[in-house]
């Protein structure tokens, strides 16, 4: 963790500042802790290979004890839930000459189907609209600060055959501007009109239409292996993220590999979380509200730790009044709205949106949906943001950099011969396709393209169609590493 972390962290029992304790234990860069002790007035918690563990359990406590006799091994096995043959098996894919991959150490550190989920992530249909939305958000609360222009797209060059249509708008290349800001700034949005001011949002809520909201730092809620984080590190308007989340495993892929320019924090969301009042530009929940049992406090911390002018973006609440996959203790969307109240939220049909950014490459917030009219929708997005000029729709541009690897998506069979790769979409069982199979409205059932595409991809391999074929999500920009 970096030692600037430590301003941003509170204890989520006493609220008291957190500082390093002086010990043994203690291993410290300049600008980071890798291992050591952090004290409050009433606990010490255990920093393990960078990242704080701010909860009191067993295991944090079994961390501290060896980190404490000098066993840091040890204590990471711990945090990460080992023994016997996963501990073996982690410990062969770890060792030094090893370079185990995302896909292989899910295998190990992951004892259940939520891998094939884990794995898939990036382009299953909660993600595709989670970071429609996020990108489009990011680029309108940067051009209200700073419009920029963009230059024309420039065309690649290659062939594809198969069932892959048209989906969404042509990608925009990046200004020189955008790319001086970041390797992953993205075109600038596009204007579009306003909502009607929502009635409930008057002055006492905070920031007007016309005023943006600041750039500063993201924290991803119950952010897992870090996907979302890393569409949010990617944006201009983003000052750093920091990615919370129970389970430390996951925190320490995220750290490793998916989105190691994150701060990972490891607590729960069932408690007080350990952050500072009024620092969070963007507060993330996606996808795991619904299996928090105390809604209540963490609603209210969420809007205690975001800034003045910040945003908080839910997507994919489970509905009360629909069906879902492991739908967990669901509300109604009347009160999911209710608990954030004071930053006036609108929420939206997820079927809806989904529907415009397939169809029209548009992330639509210009017009939501009263709970009253939720209906048996499975699920809605909230987005509460006392700056109104949000509240628009947004067109969806394509990337055209890449941040990592461009490769094919795992969900691919590639097979490879005289000079043609053919692509076959392949489920990794029948769960994961009962739940994603929305995923086939823009992954083709198979297709061919020439040039070898068994590895990572190059524009001169990719040729005319690699926008196409990104949009589709048979291409992916996955972190190296990652499969």
């Amino acid at each position: 963790m970096l030692i600037e972390t430590l301003s941003l962290l509170r204890c989520p029992f006493c609220g008291v500042r957190l500082s390093i304790v002086e010990n043994t234990a203690l291993e410290r860069g300049a600008d980071r802790i890798e291992h050591g002790v952090l004290g409050c007035e009433c606990c010490a918690f255990p920093v393990v290979a960078g990242i704080p563990v701010l909860i009191a359990d067993d295991a944090a406590r079994n961390a501290l004890r060896a980190l404490e006799a000098g066993r840091r091994g040890d204590a990471l096995h711990r945090l990460l839930g080992l023994e016997g043959a996963r501990r073996d098996a982690f410990r062969a894919l770890t060792a030094a000459d090893g370079r185990p991959t995302y896909r292989d150490l899910l295998g190990v550190l992951c004892a259940d189907a939520e891998a094939n989920y884990l794995l898939h992530r990036f382009s299953d249909p909660t993600f595709l609209l989670a970071e429609s939305l996020l990108d489009a958000l990011g680029r309108a609360r940067r051009q209200r600060s700073a419009p920029e222009s963009s230059s024309s797209p420039t065309a690649p060059t290659h062939r594809t055959t198969g069932r892959a249509g048209r989906w969404g708008p042509a990608p925009e290349s990046e200004s020189p501007a955008d790319r001086r800001i970041s390797d992953g700034a993205g075109a600038p949005a596009s204007t579009g009109s306003e909502s009607p001011a929502d009635p409930r949002i008057s002055a006492s809520a905070g920031t007007s239409a016309s005023t943006p909201p600041a750039a500063g730092r993201a924290l991803d809620l119950c952010g897992g292996c870090g996907h979302l984080a890393r569409v949010l590190l990617r944006q201009p308007a983003c000052a750093g993220a920091v990615v919370a989340d129970v389970h430390f495993w996951k925190l320490w892929l995220a750290a490793r590999i998916v989105a190691p320019a994150c701060e990972p924090v490891c607590c729960d969301a069932d408690a007080p979380l350990p952050f500072a009042d009024d620092r969070f530009a963007t507060v993330l929940l996606s996808d795991a509200f619904p299996y928090v049992w105390h809604k209540r406090l963490l609603a209210g911390e969420m809007q205690r730790v975001a800034a003045s002018g910040g945003v908080l973006v839910m997507p994919h609440l489970h509905s009360a009044h629909g069906e879902n996959h492991s739908a967990g203790d669901t509300l109604s969307p009347a009160a999911y709205r209710d608990l954030f109240a004071p930053f006036a939220p609108r929420l939206f049909d997820d079927r809806t949106l989904l529907a415009a950014l397939l169809d029209e490459g548009s992330i639509d917030l210009a017009n939501h949906t009263p709970p009253a009219e939720c209906g048996a929708t499975p699920s809605v997005t909230l987005v509460a943001a006392r700056d109104r000029g949000l509240y628009r729709r947004h067109t969806v541009r394509a990337r055209s950099d890449v941040i990592g690897v461009l490769t094919v998506n795992p969900l691919y069979r590639v097979d490879y011969a005289d000079g043609v790769s053919r692509l076959t979409l392949a489920f990794p069982g029948p769960e994961y396709e009962e739940e994603f199979g929305l995923a086939r409205r823009y992954l083709p059932a198979s297709l061919t393209v020439e040039g070898d595409l068994r590895g990572a991809i190059g524009p001169s391999a990719a040729g005319r169609d690699l926008a196409e074929l990104r949009r589709r999500r048979v291409l992916l920009d996955l972190p190296r590493g990652y499969c």
